[in-house]
């Protein structure tokens, strides 16, 4: 196989979901959102589902076990694509190691980390928004808004430099309109 394998990163509010759906049509990838695995599973009421809700609700990360067992599952459930864009995953410079050992043990590797950055108080704007757009709880409290942020830069920062020293890492200007921060990702592409 010879599958891309593409990440998209950036604080809460980036815009991550927000481009994903035009990066995986124009690519022929699979749009992998963790936030909507997990979502899906909370809705279905599962075990995972439960456990995963009460983290989430608090502003926290969902164990990286569950996580990686989702993604493996949807890389070997997948055909007909080109390749993976993953949204929400790695998070943490550990997980970014185990998808490393996940895709190395089909020979393949992570293609590019492509970075959307916005200032802090963008991410509260644009989840303020998002929160009344969508009806997403977690978004709507300002404290667990305050968490996610703290806990992007504590734990989810250090991978710009991760995938720096892989030569994998192409920062994009996430501030602008939704077409104009689409065209800088498919150019990083």
């Amino acid at each position: 196989m010879n599958r891309k394998f593409f990440i998209l990163f950036g604080p809460p509010g980036a815009g991550k979901g927000t481009q994903a759906g035009a990066l995986a049509e124009r690519f022929n990838l699979c749009h992998i959102s963790t936030g909507e695995l997990l979502r899906s599973e909370i809705a279905a009421g599962t075990a995972l589902g439960a456990k995963a809700k009460a983290l989430i609700d608090n502003g926290n990360l969902v164990p990286d076990e569950m996580v990686e067992a989702m993604i493996e599952a949807k890389f070997q459930s997948v055909d007909g694509v080109d390749g993976f864009l993953l949204d929400g995953f790695p998070r943490t410079v550990s997980q970014a190691e185990a998808l490393d050992a996940m895709l190395s043990k089909n020979g393949e590797s992570v293609t590019a980390c492509l970075s959307i950055m916005i200032p802090d108080s963008l991410v509260h704007e644009r989840i303020a928004h998002r929160a009344l757009l969508e009806g997403r709880a977690d978004d709507a409290r300002d404290e667990v808004v305050s968490n996610r942020i703290q806990t992007y830069h504590a734990k989810t920062e250090p991978l710009i430099a991760y995938y720096k020293s892989a030569g994998l890492y192409r920062e994009v200007n996430g501030v602008g309109t939704i077409d104009q921060v689409r065209e800088r990702i498919f150019q990083q592409i």
